[in-house]
Order: C-alpha cells, then structure tokens, then sequence
C-alpha cells in the first residue's frame, strides 16, 4: 500500500540566510532543549528550544540525511515539524580540521573571556564541540 500524505509529516529547516530543508518524511529527530525527540503524524502541538546537534530525517525506516544545527527553536504538531535554526550543514559537508580548529579556538576564548563574554564564549564552545562529535560520527545514514 503506498503512503499517503497522512503517513507524513511536513519538515522544514529554515536558517537566517536559506531553506535548508523542506520534505515531507516518515519521521524527524531534533536535538531538543531538554533531550532528543522525534515528530511522527499525529505528534501532539510542541515547540522547544534546539541545542546544537544533529537533525536525523528519516524515510523508508532508515535516516536518509543528517544536518548539524547550532541551536535555535522548533515547532512540531501532527502534520508539521519547523526548526528555525541558527545556522546548519549537512554532517557530511563538515570539514574536520575547521571543526578542530574552531573549536581550539573557543577554548582558548572560553578560557580567557570576561564576565561580559562569558555567556557567549560558553555557548561558542557547545556549538564547537557538538560539531566535533557530529563530524566523528560522519555523514553515513543507515
């Protein structure tokens, strides 16, 4: 039986500069605030801050993209999910030596920051190391 557009929920990925993503898919999972969480159809009206970390979509039973975000908000309900982000990539677009790079960096700003650029030498650092573990676990999908 094929699926029909009630099997599916409508996913965008927005960011301040494009339209990262925008399908319809048997599932996504985002890097909520408070823990990972997955949209099916049906999914009850939510909306919650994002983390940096990794956005899986899945089709067919199987994540066929992964895209890193560096925080920002999503809205999910039973037809829809949007995450506004930041900034994204796709995980197999990441450069590994940028990433060491960056986040060498922000330890050092981290380690060296003022109580005025604390806050967002800390957040610097989250984001940095969230793209260390996303770039290790590679772009492959299963």
């Amino acid at each position: 039986m094929a699926d029909s557009a009630a099997d599916k929920v409508d996913f965008d990925l927005v960011t301040p500069l494009n339209l990262v993503a925008s399908e319809e898919v048997d599932m996504v999972v985002v890097p909520g605030g408070a823990g990972d969480f997955g949209v099916l159809p049906g999914h009850a009206p939510l909306i919650s801050t994002v983390r940096p970390g990794v956005v899986e979509v899945h089709q067919d039973g199987s994540v066929t993209s992964r895209i890193f975000v560096e925080g920002g908000f999503a809205e999910a309900n039973a037809e829809r999910c949007t995450v506004l982000a930041d900034a994204a990539q796709l995980v197999d677009e990441i450069d590994a030596g940028a990433v060491s790079r960056r986040l060498d960096a922000a330890k050092e700003a981290a380690g060296s920051a003022d109580d005025d650029g604390k806050a967002a030498a800390e957040t610097e650092l989250r984001i940095a190391e969230a793209l260390v573990l996303a770039a290790g676990s590679g772009g492959d999908v299963h």
